[in-house]
C-alpha cells in the first residue's frame, strides 16, 4: 500500500461532536415484484467530526449511496435519525433547504450533473440563486469557489461550457458549485471515479487543502480501499447494509479485523496478501438477509475451518453479530473477530 498523501486533523476529531451523524439508520424499501423488503441500510451508526474525512467503503449495492443520500436529506430513514451539530434532522420543505445550505453533495460524475447549456458561472452561482435569491456579491462568491477549487484565474472560466473543459475541471467546477454555499461538511459520492488515474490525485489533495483550510468535514463514499487511505482519518466498511468493521484508517487498512475487510484489502495491487481472496457464494441480495452473520455464507474464515477451531461457527450461521455502534476505537462485528481479540490463540490453532 502506498504512502498516505494526508493526514489526520489535529485533535481527537473521533470524540469532538459530530458535525454530521447517523444514529441508528435504517433506509427500507418495497422490492420489485412484491419480493419482500430491501433492507438497504440496516441500523447504522457513523459520524464525521469537525475537520474529518471519514471515508465509506463497499462492494456496489452495499448500501454506501443510501446511507449517503440519507445523510444529506435525500432520503428519509425508515427508523433512527440523522443529527446535524447534535440536532436531528427536520424535514419540513424549510428545514431541509437550510440543512442543505450547510452540507453539500459533490455527486460523482461531472459530465452527468453539469447542464451542457450553462456556463460555468451558471453553474456555480445556480446554487446561491435557488438559497439567497440574486446576490449583490454573486460574482465575488462564484470568483471565490472557483479559486478555492483550483481554477485560477476563475474569470477565466466564468464563460466557458463544460465541453470545453477536462473531467478534473469539470470535477472542480461541481466542487466550487458545494463550496460557494460555503458548507460545514460535504457528502462526496465517488469523486474520483470518472477521472484518469493522472488527475484523481489533484482532486484528493485539493479536497485534503480544503479540509485545512476550510476546516471542511467530508463523507467520501468509494470502492476503492486505496483512496480511502490516501484521503480519510477514519474509515467505515459496509456490507449488505451494516457497517462491519470501522476505525482510524492507518488501523483498518494494516490490521482489518472482518474478513470481509482483509478480502477487499487483499485483491489491492500492493496487497501484502500472497494471494487475493476470492469471495464464493452468491452475491448479496438486501432483500433477502441471511441469518447470523449476514456475511457467513461467503466468510473465507467460516469456509477454511479456522471459525470452528476458534468455537464459533454455530454463532455464525445463527446469531447476529449486531450492528456495530460508533466509537472512536476500531471496532468489527465479527464473531470470530471478537473472540480472537479476547483470546488470540484462538486464532492461531
Amino acid at each position: 500500500m502506498t504512502t498516505r498523501t494526508g493526514s489526520a486533523v489535529d485533535g481527537p476529531a473521533a470524540t469532538a461532536p459530530a458535525v454530521l451523524a447517523a444514529r441508528g439508520v435504517s433506509v427500507r424499501f418495497a422490492a420489485r415484484g412484491g419480493g419482500g423488503v430491501v433492507r438497504a441500510v440496516d441500523d447504522v451508526d457513523l459520524r464525521v467530526g469537525p475537520g474529518e474525512i471519514v471515508a465509506l467503503v463497499g462492494e456496489s449495492g452495499c448500501g454506501k449511496s443510501t446511507l449517503a443520500r440519507t445523510l444529506l436529506g435525500l432520503e428519509r430513514p425508515s427508523g433512527g435519525s440523522v443529527l446535524f451539530k447534535g440536532e436531528p434532522l427536520g424535514y419540513r420543505a424549510r428545514e431541509l433547504k437550510a440543512y442543505r445550505r450547510r452540507v453539500q453533495l459533490v455527486p460523482q460524475d461531472p459530465g452527468g450533473s453539469l447542464d451542457p447549456r450553462h456556463s460555468v458561472y451558471e453553474a456555480v452561482a445556480e446554487g446561491l440563486r435557488v438559497h439567497h435569491g440574486t446576490l449583490p456579491d454573486e460574482a465575488v462568491r462564484v470568483e471565490r469557489a472557483l479559486s478555492r477549487a483550483g481554477l485560477r484565474p476563475p474569470e477565466r472560466f466564468f464563460l466557458r461550457y463544460p465541453h470545453e473543459l477536462s473531467g478534473g475541471q469539470r470535477q472542480r467546477v461541481v466542487i466550487a458549485g458545494a463550496l460557494v454555499l460555503e458548507p460545514e461538511a460535504v457528502v462526496a459520492d465517488e469523486p474520483v471515479a470518472s477521472l484518469d488515474a493522472s488527475v484523481r490525485g489533484e482532486i484528493l489533495a485539493l479536497l485534503l487543502r480544503l479540509r485545512a483550510e476550510l476546516g471542511l468535514s467530508a463523507l467520501v463514499v468509494t470502492h476503492d480501499l486505496g483512496l480511502a487511505w490516501n484521503i480519510a482519518d477514519r474509515v467505515a466498511v459496509m456490507y449488505l447494509g451494516r457497517v462491519v468493521e470501522a476505525g482510524p484508517v492507518e488501523e483498518v487498512l494494516t490490521a482489518p479485523r472482518h474478513p470481509y475487510t482483509r478480502a477487499l484489502l487483499s485483491v489491492l495491487p500492493d496487497a501484502s496478501a500472497a494471494t487475493p481472496t476470492i469471495l464464493t457464494g452468491e452475491p448479496p441480495d438486501p432483500a433477502r438477509v441471511p441469518p447470523g452473520c449476514r456475511f457467513h455464507p461467503r466468510c473465507p474464515v467460516l469456509a477454511s475451518g479456522a471459525a470452528a477451531e476458534a468455537g464459533v461457527a454455530h454463532r455464525c450461521g445463527a446469531e447476529d453479530p449486531g450492528p456495530l455502534p460508533e466509537a472512536p476505537g476500531h471496532g468489527a462485528a465479527c464473531h470470530y473477530a471478537a473472540v480472537t481479540a479476547e483470546r488470540p490463540e484462538a486464532g492461531n490453532r
